[in-house]
This record gives structure tokens, C-alpha cells and sequence, in this order.
């Protein structure tokens, strides 16, 4: 079963909102029981709290409802606990490399790395920012997880999850 975990800083706006429409679109080829995925935070800033009512808003105007995840900070079984770790901007994958032992340093990157819009580059964190900035973050999201979701289409081996995710 493949696992994904989204991070940034705090975890209550960028890793659950990509949270959020990755479980909506595994959840559309129907593999909601097949994957694994979660979100986190870099900093503890907003352990057990929900994601801000921006994003939530946001996200919401896009069909989905994050209101129940709450925010985490990134546990050293993280690292062995997922297949993809993927950091919103260059300073969280700075963070999760320097604290990942080394064999864990391959499944850590760059959430739009996956991105064919927008290939390497950062989500910006939209906190200190208005309302426009979290629709824009959801748009570099929306293209990234289509890519993951293309690469792991592309990297299983099981015939079933294959087909489904070609859906």
C-alpha cells in the first residue's frame, strides 16, 4: 500500500489542503482503502488544531471539507512510515532532510516536483497573505497531485491499483 505525506510549516494551510485534494481524487478512482495519507508540520506552531478557516474556505469552494484534520508535527517514523514525503517549499525540505536518516532522503521532495505546470517550484505559504493566495496554492496543488498520482500509476506494480488509478 503506498503511503504520501504532505508537509509544511505549521500544518493548517499548504499540507492539508494538498491532503484534501489528493484523498478527493484517490478517492474518485475509487482507492480510498488502497493509500495512505496524511499531513504535517515541520514546526509544532499548530499541534491539534484545524487548518485555518482560509484554507478551509478555499478548499471548501472546491468540493472539499478538511475541517476535521488537525495539525502535526513530523515524528521520526515519518520517515520509515512513508513512500512520499513531499515538502511544500525549499525550507521544509531542507528541515525534513537534515532531521531524515539518510536512507529516507530519496522519498523526500518537492510536492511540485511532480507538477508539469509549475515543475520545482514552491507552494508559497499564504498565511500572512489574503484569500487569493490559498486559491493559488490549490491551482499549484491540483497539478501536482495529478503528476504524483501519474507517477504512481507509473511506479506500482499491482495490475488492480494500475487500472483504477488510469480512471
Amino acid at each position: 500500500m503506498p503511503s504520501v505525506l504532505f508537509v509544511c510549516m505549521g500544518n493548517i494551510c499548504r499540507s492539508p489542503m494538498a491532503e484534501g485534494i489528493f484523498r478527493r481524487e484517490i478517492a474518485k478512482a475509487g482507492l480510498q482503502d488502497r493509500v495512505t495519507i496524511d499531513s504535517a508540520g515541520t514546526h509544532s506552531y499548530h499541534i491539534g488544531e484545524p487548518p485555518d478557516v482560509r484554507a478551509q474556505s478555499a478548499i471548501g469552494r472546491r468540493g472539499v471539507d478538511i475541517s476535521g484534520l488537525r495539525g502535526r508535527q513530523v515524528a521520526d517514523a515519518d520517515f520509515d512510515g512513508f513512500d512520499y514525503i513531499l515538502a511544500m517549499d525549499d525550507s521544509n525540505l531542507a528541515i525534513l532532510r537534515r532531521n531524515a536518516p539518510a536512507h529516507a532522503h530519496e522519498k523526500i521532495r518537492l510536492l511540485l516536483s511532480y507538477s508539469r505546470k509549475y515543475p520545482n517550484q514552491e507552494v508559497p505559504d499564504p498565511y500572512y497573505g489574503g484569500a487569493k493566495g490559498f486559491d493559488e496554492n490549490l491551482d499549484m496543488i491540483e497539478d501536482a497531485v495529478a503528476g504524483l498520482i501519474s507517477a504512481l500509476r507509473d511506479s506500482l506494480s499491482d495490475a488492480n491499483l494500475v487500472a483504477n488509478l488510469s480512471t
